[in-house]
């Protein structure tokens, strides 16, 4: 979905394909006719942005390939699907029964996390749609917190730098412009955006940004305005914003709020969760560990790392960050010119909600989706952009 920003630029509005995970090319191009034109019918437009998450295996093979290529950019075409965005975070194994920290394996100490990014940026130059030169690649945020020492960290800057020069490669190659964000996620080395300043403005390099995934600002309780100012004046370029609530519980001392957290607490995903006391903020990695008696503080509001569907907040006595959301969006593209032109839905944890809110097959899954879109729209067309044919 394209917007005309007041000041005349276009936004982008995607949904991210992780949602519905494939491992291979084949599964990708399944997405395509399951999922993603499903979507795309169902509100009624001619073209409909996708967010590709591509594994591995997929990625090795379009990148070795070019008819491959080729051939998922016709069926893109073909099925009304365009994609200037991709989600690099995952690499395998995203639909797995347990991914939990995994996720966060290679890290950006290891060779094949730039080896795989660097696949993804050809691939992404070769899919963006002829009348789009730039396109984004979101990533995760150089390494879990425990992965190793500074050793490790400088490996990660290492190959940051590295990446940009890549990038550069790629443009004076294609003509196409591919910039890759680090995703600030809790527990993590970069856990939030102002933990991305120092690396990003070391690195300095406007090819290398930050990714504001608006569920990992909330987790963390970052202040939008506060957080965008501040990668603003540090001029560290906002690459794309992914668009995301995360799970509110106003009074988790309660037996009634403790018993509705309980209902999220499943064993795919990690769901990291905060609460903002005495002494700053204090964490668990999991949903399930804030829940043991003691683990976390609970006289002040909790926030878990949980991807709330935008548009079904859960019920009472819990809520979502939605506000946070709304809030972030204002301050991305409600100004005079967008911090960025690159907007993702990403909620992946449809199949991981509570079993009486997840979707029963796919029809309902597509709604849901269309559901979503609709309500980001709507808030791009509250902040005064247009909805583009």
């Amino acid at each position: 979905m394209r917007f005309r920003h007041p000041d005349g630029s276009t936004v982008h509005l995607a949904y991210c394909t992780n949602v519905h995970p494939a491992e291979n090319l084949d599964g990708v191009l399944a997405q395509l006719r399951e999922h993603c034109e499903p979507v795309r019918r169902r509100l009624g437009r001619d073209r409909l942005g996708i967010g590709l998450w591509l594994a591995k295996d997929a990625a090795h093979a379009l990148v070795t390939d070019p008819s491959a290529l080729r051939g998922l950019r016709t069926e893109l075409d073909r099925r009304g699907l365009e994609v200037v965005t991709l989600n690099g975070f995952p690499y395998e194994g995203f639909g797995a029964e347990e991914v939990k920290y995994r996720v966060y394996k290679p890290d950006w100490a290891d060779p094949e996390r730039l080896d795989h990014t660097t696949a993804l940026a050809r691939i992404l130059a070769g899919l963006l749609p002829d009348d789009v030169t730039e396109g984004t690649i979101s990533t995760l945020p150089l390494a879990w917190r425990t992965a190793g020492g500074e050793d490790r960290v400088a490996k990660a800057r290492t190959a940051l730098v590295t990446l940009a020069e890549r990038l550069d490669a790629v443009h004076e190659l294609t003509g196409r412009s591919i910039s890759v964000g680090l995703e600030p996620e809790p527990g993590c080395v970069v856990e939030t955006t102002a933990d991305a300043i120092d690396p990003l403005t070391r690195i300095g390099h406007d090819r290398i940004g930050v990714c504001v995934d608006t569920c990992h600002l909330a987790t963390s309780f970052e202040d939008p305005h506060t957080a965008l100012d501040a990668l603003t004046e540090a001029r560290v370029p906002i690459v794309k914003s992914q668009l995301s609530a995360a799970l509110h519980a106003e009074h988790p001392r309660l037996p009634s709020v403790r018993a509705a957290l309980a209902s999220f607490d499943e064993p795919r995903f990690l769901h990291q969760t905060r609460t903002l006391g005495a002494g700053g903020l204090h964490g668990t990695d999991d949903l399930g560990e804030a829940l043991t008696a003691g683990a976390l503080p609970d006289t002040a509001p909790w926030r878990a790392h949980f991807h709330v569907p935008l548009q079904a907040a859960p019920a009472v006595p819990l809520t979502s960050t939605l506000p946070v959301l709304r809030a972030a969006l204002s301050g991305l593209v409600g100004g005079p010119h967008p911090l960025t032109h690159h907007l993702e839905v990403e909620t992946y944890t449809w199949q991981a909600l509570p079993p009486e809110l997840r979707p029963r097959g796919r029809p309902q899954l597509a709604d849901g989706i269309a559901a979503e879109l609709t309500l980001a729209r709507d808030l791009l067309t509250d902040l005064g952009l247009k909805e583009l044919p």
